[in-house]
């Protein structure tokens, strides 16, 4: 006989979801975001079953209980919105709730005429037993509904007290508890800022932000670009490395493997003899330059994203220091890092496995607490699958208790089941394969992947048509229309994107020969950019920006549908609001050489908009009206002008308020 459990708990609960591995990592939600849980419950019989959502904050001891709802086949459902940061809990309930049961078969007996004298005694001693567990106030209430039903007149009075739901309530809070089964797992929920679903991201190199051709560029200068990314409507401002830049073995120009004097290296060749990854490089200015200008920024409404990437030039102060931290080869040389047969003198990376193993995570977390103290609670981390797992999981934990505003962007271009697990160990946002999805076929199906649990329970994508190490042949071959593209895609499809800004607004396009790399790359030289230069997307990218502030169907990625179209370089998709009041129909011309005209589908019956009855269309980025009476419908998309359309859907035509819509 099994002795871990009481064998009178009838009910079974499983298939619970969501569930992440079994519930050894938590799903993820933002501020004020539905979490819709579903179980399988049954029992045993024909007894009914009651079910429960039970839920809680980290820092309540009493869990909130929900009533779930039955759907088909034994599948239940409830939800709860986590309206704090932080971690939450959840888990199920079930019973076999007898008092339901009683009332249920009560009224199949009533109906086949049967006797229910036995019934209401039945019925009154459930009660009775209910008086019991209840406090002085309740106890009253049920005993005088014991009393209304023994002394009723007839067998339909009888009825009539047992179908009163304020009863049914009553005994809903005073069951038995010795009956009740639960799930034998409290899942986590990990609950983070808005911005960690809704964003968008503009990278620039500090040291370019220069006032004049072959300067340095400094935190100072940096400040008046500021109110220029803001009107673009960007909210996060994200630097690449900013530390001091080692010399030995520095890259040159074109990352060639022997700079010149004057080469400023790579940022991301951490540390020198200024400091190294506590330290801002000398010629940005001092630290206190940096605290002005994330305050300068937040004024303005952006936030500051820092890249920490885990890697030392060999000048950093660690090597010296801390050799135990790093690996030394045969001839007595610090390993650097390679990818064979790519080699990166200039970086060295740490040894994970060092029996100084402990000494290093406490280090490398004091810089991310370093940097937070300065006011930076976003991080856009290099590399992360080239360091272990529990490392992660470990620190973004650690920070997370004390800081649950902190947001972790994961870089990682690797295979897809790396980049789940850091998604699941911590990582709020991750880089995703979108700079290589160019057709209708891998869009769809990549979105669809996405969107689709388990995945959209922890992995949250955030879309960069471009960064400093991806210029993919897309851009480079189709000009500004391919720009447009891309950029509207993944402003559309993802709700989290992001450009390395100013080669992306100005069209930048020339890459080294058979690569998809920037030729003359920001990496390796200072670029003075030419912010007076007209040829650029400032203006499309702060209308796109704007809609996406103003259609709440845009803040999230999991709503987007396909739509049918007649042609395989349109791409068609719907994004809907949750309460449905918003509604988004976007068409994008996959072909940056062409006009393509294209018939789509409007899913009337899934959008809610009756069949055969004429609909409003605003087109947002042209602000055109017009009405469309049916499900196909025609557009026309132009590479001469924008490539893309989105549309704005109006249910109904309401004569008295939408004239003036049309004037």
């Amino acid at each position: 006989m099994k002795a871990d459990g009481d064998g009178r708990r009838r009910v079974v609960i499983e298939g619970v979801a969501p569930e992440i591995d079994g519930g050894r990592f938590p799903i993820k939600r933002v501020v004020g975001e539905k979490v819709v849980v579903q179980a399988d419950l049954f029992g045993d019989g024909h007894d009914s079953v009651s079910a429960f959502l039970l839920y809680r904050s980290r820092k309540e001891y009493q869990w909130h209980k929900i009533p779930m709802v039955p759907l088909v086949n034994d599948r239940w459902e409830a939800s709860f919105t986590a309206e704090e940061l932080g971690t939450w809990h959840y888990t199920i309930e079930g019973r076999i709730d007898h008092f339901r049961t009683w009332r249920k078969d009560l009224t199949k007996k009533f109906e086949a005429g049967q006797d229910l004298e036995i019934d209401r005694i039945i019925g009154g001693e459930l009660i009775d037993a209910a008086v019991e567990r209840a406090g002085s106030e309740d106890a009253q209430m049920l005993k005088s509904w014991a009393v209304r039903i023994r002394q009723a007149e007839d067998d339909s009075q009888v009825l009539a007290l047992a179908g009163r739901e304020e009863l049914a309530e009553l005994m809903d809070i005073h069951y038995d508890p010795e009956l009740a089964a639960f799930y034998e797992k409290t899942l986590a929920v990990t609950v983070e800022p808005v911005e960690a679903l809704f964003s968008a991201w503009y990278e620039i190199f500090p040291r370019s932000c220069c006032a004049e051709e072959n300067g340095h560029g400094t935190f100072r200068e940096c400040e008046r670009l500021l109110p220029e990314i803001a009107r673009m409507g960007f909210d996060v401002v994200y630097f690449p490395p900013i530390h001091p830049i080692g010399r030995t073995n520095r890259k040159g120009k074109n990352n060639a493997v022997v700079a010149g004097e004057e080469d400023p290296g790579s940022p991301w060749a951490i540390g020198a003899a200024d400091g190294g990854h506590l330290e801002v490089h000398p010629q940005l200015g001092p630290l206190e330059d940096f605290e002005r200008f994330v305050l300068r920024a937040r004024e303005l409404g952006i936030r500051i994203a820092l890249d920490v990437a885990f890697q030392c030039s060999p000048d950093h102060p660690y090597v010296r220091e801390h050799p135990a931290w790093f690996r030394w080869r045969p001839d007595g040389t610090v390993q650097f890092a390679e990818n064979p047969p790519k080699r990166y003198e200039d970086i060295i990376p740490f040894d994970f496995e060092t029996d100084a193993w402990q000494d290093l995570w406490r280090e490398l977390k004091s810089v991310f607490d370093f940097w937070i103290e300065r006011g930076v609670t976003i991080f856009r981390v290099d590399n992360p699958h080239t360091k272990p797992f529990p490392f992660w999981e470990w620190v973004i934990a650690e920070i997370k208790r004390d800081r649950p505003e902190a947001i972790f962007l994961s870089e990682a271009f690797t295979r897809p089941k790396v980049m789940y697990r850091l998604a699941k160990g911590g990582f709020s946002q991750s880089y995703t394969y979108f700079s290589w999805r160019n057709t209708k076929w891998e869009l769809e199906q990549y979105l669809t992947e996405l969107c689709r649990p388990p995945v959209r329970e922890f992995f949250r994508p955030n879309f960069w048509p471009n960064t400093p190490d991806i210029l993919p042949e897309f851009l480079q071959y189709g000009g500004r229309p391919a720009f447009i593209i891309r950029y509207i895609l993944a402003a559309t499809l993802s709700s989290n994107y992001g450009i390395y800004g100013p080669p992306f607004e100005l069209f930048v396009n020339e890459a080294l020969p058979g690569k998809e790399e920037y030729f003359d790359s920001e990496k390796y030289e200072i670029k003075c950019w030419d912010w007076s230069n007209p040829r650029h997307m400032r203006e499309l990218i702060a209308q796109v920006n704007r809609i996406r502030r103003e259609n709440a169907a845009l803040q999230t990625t999991w709503n987007v549908r396909f739509c049918e179209t007649d042609s395989d370089e349109v791409l068609c998709y719907t994004k809907a609001s949750e309460d449905g009041t918003n509604l988004l129909l976007i068409t994008v011309s996959l072909d940056p050489f062409s006009r393509r005209s294209a018939k789509i589908k409007v899913p009337l019956e899934d959008l809610a908009i009756p069949a055969g009855q004429p609909y409003l269309v605003h087109e947002l980025l042209s602000d055109s009206r017009g009405i469309w009476h049916r499900d196909w419908n025609e557009v026309e998309l132009d590479p001469g002008a924008i490539p893309a359309k989105i549309f704005r859907l109006h249910r109904r035509l309401r004569r008295e308020q939408d004239f003036d819509y049309f004037m």
